[in-house]
């Protein structure tokens, strides 16, 4: 084929040898155009009760249940990696659990003592909240069940007395996680309403109904007793238009950020969000991206450190401000490398 160019073609296409910025390792980093830092990443925690505690995930190679003394330690050791936030998690006791969720505000449950504890004695890194029901409900549902329902607003006013106390036991950001329409709104207002007006929102705009979330309802302890689904509620992973309606009448009700959940099998909503949106766009890189990963590697199918540094490169290209991930920590210290 070459050989029936024209003359003038062929030297043009000599002139072009796009490989040559790829040859090396410095000339590479030179022209790159997508760059990770520790700064762009947010570690999730899971929070249990107990001193000195730590438990296994059976679904989750290498990540631990933390008690809320080691959840401490944690805090410091993302401080000094340049891990700028957490994202804390909590598993509530089963016999606080029930239909109303009525822990979620109990100003002494699990997530605040918490936010208090790690506020207290790293007040320099970022904590951010989780706002719903599930890791407080007897039947793992994001929002209150009344015969067989997902009540709305009534869930809605149970979230915002929980996103009270977890501001006032110091969540820097409110996380609602739930997708209930209009939770965004009454948190704003209730927040601004309580003195907490510099309290962000970080909202779980776009969040699917996914199969990614199996191992992290076990670490919550939430798997085992969710009742039905919750495709009434979370997206469609069809759909692509309603994921812009959602993001753009969460920034309309005071979200400062937004967030697309999963990650890697939605990065197509996070490139939509950032060119539409004018708003800070995260992304979680969920508990099945992060099994997958790991069993993969531990199969030997694939090379592991590559593959966690190639997955969360793909976050920052389609748009990501920032990333949640359970690969914080050890990345975040790679790179300071």
């Amino acid at each position: 084929m070459a050989d029936t160019w024209p003359k003038h073609d062929m030297q043009f296409l000599a002139g072009r040898r796009l490989r040559r910025a790829r040859r090396t390792v410095w000339s590479r980093a030179m022209v790159r155009e997508t760059v990770l830092t520790p700064s762009d990443l947010i570690w999730p925690l899971f929070v249990i009760e107990g001193h000195n505690e730590r438990t296994q995930i059976r679904t989750m190679p290498g990540v631990e249940r933390l008690s809320v003394d080691l959840c401490v330690d944690a805090a410091k050791a993302a401080r000094d990696a340049g891990i700028p936030a957490l994202a804390l998690f909590p598993n509530t006791p089963d016999h606080l659990r029930n239909e109303n969720a009525t822990e979620a505000y109990n100003p002494d449950n699990l997530m605040c003592r918490a936010l208090s504890a790690i506020k207290s004695a790293v007040p320099e890194v970022g904590l951010i909240a989780d706002v719903a029901l599930d890791e407080y409900s007897s039947d793992g549902q994001d929002g209150l069940v009344r015969d067989g329902e997902i009540l709305n607003d009534e869930t809605v006013a149970v979230m915002v007395r929980s996103a009270l106390v977890q501001a006032r036991a110091g969540a820097d950001i409110i996380a609602p996680s739930d997708m209930m329409d209009g939770r965004v709104a009454a948190i704003r207002a209730a927040l601004d309403g309580d003195g907490f007006d510099a309290t962000q929102i970080m909202s779980y705009a776009a969040k699917y109904a996914s199969y990614y979330y199996g191992p992290f309802r076990e670490a919550v302890g939430s798997g085992s007793r969710l009742v039905g689904d919750k495709r009434t509620y979370q997206m469609d992973y069809g759909n692509s238009d309603e994921a812009l309606r959602e993001v753009e009448q969460d920034i309309a009700e005071g979200a400062d950020s937004v967030m697309v959940k999963p990650g890697l099998p939605y990065l197509d909503i996070v490139r939509r969000v950032k060119d539409n949106f004018n708003v800070p766009v995260y992304a979680y890189q969920v508990s099945g991206e992060f099994a997958m990963i790991e069993m993969a590697a531990a199969a030997g199918a694939i090379d592991r450190k590559g593959a966690i540094l190639e997955s969360l490169i793909a976050f920052k290209r389609a748009g990501a401000n920032g990333v949640l991930t359970y690969f914080a920590l050890e990345v975040a210290r790679e790179l300071g490398r």
